[in-house]
């Protein structure tokens, strides 16, 4: 079989991807809007962008449901305070994850929402989820406009990991962690990798 993208629907095409490009980590984005508004949304297209210095990205999408053809807080906010926390979630943290990724109006704290605690960041103005093993705060470095979707690029500046998940030699315990990640629309839980199925996460 073979498919030609611009002869499908985009949702199709999606699948096709996001079904292939598996796992994939989640990194879950907070965020702070210029008036001060805590924001938080899980993003499962998301990688490490450069070794040195050390960046990362992820690609944000426009709104959907019935926040579609808006842009997503996320989005706003970064593009106003050019800084953003990605925290990495355990599994025991999936639930609160999953709250997280509700079409909230932008008014609304997901922090609060999802019963987590915001802590202050070193070196940038948003908060850090305080129950997250790892918390990497970025500064940006630039946005890329591609198709629908944003490409986000940040430098980490600051890495916070608590002392259970650390390993000597920086290295990160994953028997410990067992982070989240997507597998398309599968169910999947191994020793170190536990899979969320819902599509809310971006």
């Amino acid at each position: 079989m073979k498919f030609c993208p611009d002869e499908l629907e985009t949702k199709n095409v999606y699948k096709l991807l996001s079904g292939a490009v598996v796992p994939r980590p989640i990194a879950w984005v907070s965020t702070i809007s210029s008036d001060g508004q805590l924001n938080l949304a899980p993003y499962s297209f998301f990688t490490v962008a450069s070794r040195n210095p050390p960046m990362l990205c992820i690609s944000v999408g426009p709104g959907v449901g019935e926040r579609e053809g808006t842009v997503k807080d996320t989005l706003e906010n970064i593009r106003a305070t050019e800084e953003f926390v990605i925290n990495i979630s355990s599994t025991t943290l999936g639930n609160e994850v999953q709250k997280s990724a509700e079409n909230f109006p932008s008014d609304i704290d997901e922090f609060a929402e999802a019963g987590l605690t915001p802590v202050p960041s070193e070196k940038v103005k948003a908060m850090r989820v305080k129950e997250a093993p790892i918390q990497m705060e970025c500064k940006l470095n630039q946005i890329i406009k591609l198709g629908s979707d944003h490409l986000i690029i940040g430098e980490m500046v600051v890495y916070h990991i608590q002392e259970d998940y650390y390993k000597e030699q920086y290295k990160v315990d994953l028997d410990q962690l067992r982070p989240l990640g997507r597998l398309a629309n599968v169910f999947s839980e191994n020793k170190n990798f536990f899979s969320l199925p819902d599509d809310n996460i971006k």
